[in-house]
């Protein structure tokens, strides 16, 4: 049994995270400021004598015994991250300057939850982790992208001045039960407009691309980084290799829903990549990983989740 330190915990990822851990006996802290992370995501877990919930912001030292971190704490949606751009920042970098102090106090193993957004909008398709990226340090989207790409230089310097035992992935697109449905997400946006017959809001033609991961497959690859051996320590690309254009996304949500809502075009957003596709060679060798959810299956779930939610909360 390990005493493991999560946050973010209360989030889509670190929620399904959580359940992973304590589903194999360990002792898990839950840390998280409950700016995206949702109550909900954890109620079930509020009287399992293995889980605590600590309501804290990572930008603020925390101190705790543990013997692992996985730091996924900050808002990951457009909609959420560009709420408050400057606080984003200070999550991603001070969150991180406070977890790699406590990792290294402790003397022990953290793991980072990075981005496909450190490759910008990519030069070089499908992306593997040598790619330096293209990424505008002054756009709208760039507190986040800018605060991920921070992080990873200070994991890898702790890493060589301290000899701090680091585990970097990083993520790309992740749907699943536990998003929240004002993400701004193009699944969760997709699912709830077509359950509620809104119009389903297309940018730009429809014709750019993203690979979709479903939940279960990422926090498969992020559990298997973190107990990988100590000379693999990333970063690692998480992600679903097939490719589909958002036209070819609402088709799918519109088919499983049985919605009669129409595709509505809005003109694309500020830096917003045309695709996003990960190589995952890396994944396959040293983790043995790969996905194993198909888009269809994933959403299938997804949408019964959304569905329930929405009723729940009479939207």
């Amino acid at each position: 049994m390990k005493r493991i330190l999560v946050t973010g915990g209360a989030g889509f990822l670190g929620s399904h995270l959580c359940d992973k851990l304590l589903g194999e006996g360990h002792e898990v802290i839950c840390a998280d400021n409950l700016f995206t992370g949702r109550r909900r995501n954890i109620h079930h877990l509020l009287e399992n004598k293995n889980f605590e919930f600590l309501r804290h912001d990572v930008t603020l030292p925390l101190y705790v015994e543990v013997d692992e971190i996985y730091n996924l704490a900050c808002p990951a949606s457009p909609v959420h991250y560009q709420f408050d751009p400057v606080q984003t920042t200070k999550t991603s970098v001070i969150g991180a300057i406070n977890m790699l102090g406590l990792a290294k106090r402790l003397k022990i193993k953290i793991l980072q939850a990075s981005t496909s957004e450190v490759y910008g909008d990519p030069e070089i398709h499908p992306q593997p982790e040598s790619y330096k990226g293209s990424v505008s340090t002054i756009g709208p989207r760039a507190c986040y992208d800018e605060g991920k790409r921070c992080a990873e230089t200070l994991f890898f310097d702790y890493h060589r001045q301290h000899g701090l035992d680091i585990k970097v992935m990083r993520i790309f697109n992740t749907y699943g039960p536990r998003m929240h449905p004002n993400d701004g997400r193009v699944v969760s946006n997709f699912i709830v407009q077509a359950l509620k017959g809104d119009d389903i809001t297309i940018f730009g033609d429809g014709m750019q691309t993203r690979s979709f991961g479903y939940v279960s497959d990422l926090i498969s690859g992020m559990h298997k980084l973190m107990n990988s051996p100590n000379g693999v320590i990333g970063p690692i690309n998480i992600g679903n290799p097939v490719e589909f254009t958002m036209l070819e996304l609402a088709e799918n949500v519109l088919e499983l829903t049985g919605s009669k809502s129409k595709l509505k075009y809005m003109p694309l957003p500020q830096d917003d990549p045309m695709q996003r596709k990960p190589t995952i060679d890396l994944a396959r060798k040293e983790l043995d990983w790969e996905p194993k959810v198909q888009l269809k299956e994933g959403l299938v779930e997804t949408i019964k989740y959304f569905d329930m939610v929405l009723k729940e909360d009479n939207i």
